[in-house]
């Protein structure tokens, strides 16, 4: 499908060719521009030294709500001055060829409100996890893209990581036999007190910052969806500092097929382990989610060490060949959806004391 403005453009130029022979079209982009929505440390520090890695895209705007940053980011990157936006002019990028993508890496009670104005101004949504704080902010995410006839990934860069999508396989092709149980953590400690992601309302908390890598993992490891949260457990060693939110959650997933996992998420304590145990052996990732140096092992003594340059340039290539070629996305908005639900249900489990079901 494509729009009556693009309608437009392609037969005036189908006819213009006809008339025109010799006339030289304008050429297919090589690189597709990308504008970052929010310059905090993912931006700053990973995203835009990455871009300046990618084959298939390059950084040509921002969208910030500190002017103090832009004539930095301008100087680094030449980023022109017609490609800087505010978060109220936002949506006036709908005029502009030069950015074909917008990258929202804004707080997680943000997300839902700027992938939106980055659809509705027809431009393709690369959108941070976790996706949103509810599934019906998800929901209306998936929405407006597909309303505009945008494409929508969310930012699972594990899944674009090699040794990752060989335990991925190994959920596919069972070559060690039926999964009985998975053990997936995750952590950091934040000695912050007054970042956003101590604030209940902006989707701060360790099972949406950090919880979503142990949830994501144990789905993509037995390559099924959990039927029930069978319990969860959230506790903080420092109250004085997570007084809206989970320092650490603890939970556990039942799958149709019978396997367990069990999750654990922190922003207390150090964390960083996956391991699957089936009937014939068993493989895990330690560490599993770093930005770099993933590796791991199997029972049998298989190394799981392929080395990966820069995650973020891999993860946002993969994406702009996916646009560029009209491929399906890896990771849809869909897949971000399909946690929110269970981290809502998580959330649910905790405060009851009681298993919830997921359905299936």
């Amino acid at each position: 499908m494509i729009s009556r403005r693009d309608f437009i453009k392609t037969g005036s130029a189908i006819t213009l060719a006809g008339v025109f022979p010799n006339l030289i079209l304008p050429k297919k982009k090589q690189k597709l521009g990308v504008a970052l929505v929010g310059l905090g440390y993912y931006s700053t520090d990973l995203l835009a030294p990455a871009l300046q890695l990618t084959k298939h895209c390059e950084l040509t705007g921002i969208v910030t709500g500190s002017p103090e940053k832009i004539p930095v980011w301008q100087r680094r990157y030449k980023i022109k001055d017609r490609n800087v936006y505010n978060y109220e002019n936002m949506h006036t990028v709908a005029d502009n060829p030069d950015i074909d993508v917008i990258y929202i890496v804004l707080p997680t009670g943000l997300h839902a409100k700027y992938s939106i104005i980055a659809a509705n101004a027809g431009k393709h949504v690369w959108c941070e996890k976790p996706m949103a704080r509810t599934a019906k902010e998800c929901r209306d995410i998936i929405s407006a893209c597909r309303k505009n006839k945008v494409k929508l990934s969310i930012g699972y860069r594990m899944q674009h990581e090699p040794n990752t999508q060989q335990i991925i396989r190994f959920g596919k092709e069972r070559p060690y036999g039926k999964i009985t149980k998975i053990m997936a953590e995750a952590g950091y400690r934040d000695g912050r007190r007054d970042h956003w992601k101590f604030q209940k309302a902006m989707g701060g908390g360790a099972m949406y910052d950090m919880g979503v890598y142990p949830l994501n993992a144990a789905r993509y490891a037995v390559q099924e969806e959990p039927i029930a949260v069978i319990q969860a457990k959230q506790s903080t060693l420092r109250p004085e500092v997570f007084k809206d939110v989970d320092e650490t959650m603890e939970f556990q997933l039942k799958f149709p097929g019978g396997a367990i996992a069990s999750g654990k998420t922190s922003l207390g304590m150090g964390l960083n382990h996956l391991k699957v145990d089936c009937r014939e052996g068993w493989y895990e990732l330690r560490p599993f989610q770093s930005y770099r140096g993933i590796r791991g092992k199997t029972s049998d003594g298989k190394l799981l060490n392929v080395y990966t340059e820069n995650q973020q340039a891999k993860q946002m290539d993969n994406d702009a060949l996916a646009i560029m070629n009209n491929k399906p996305v890896l990771v849809p908005g869909e897949e971000g959806m399909r946690d929110i639900r269970i981290v809502e249900a998580i959330y649910r489990a905790a405060e009851t004391g009681r298993s919830v079901s997921l359905g299936g």
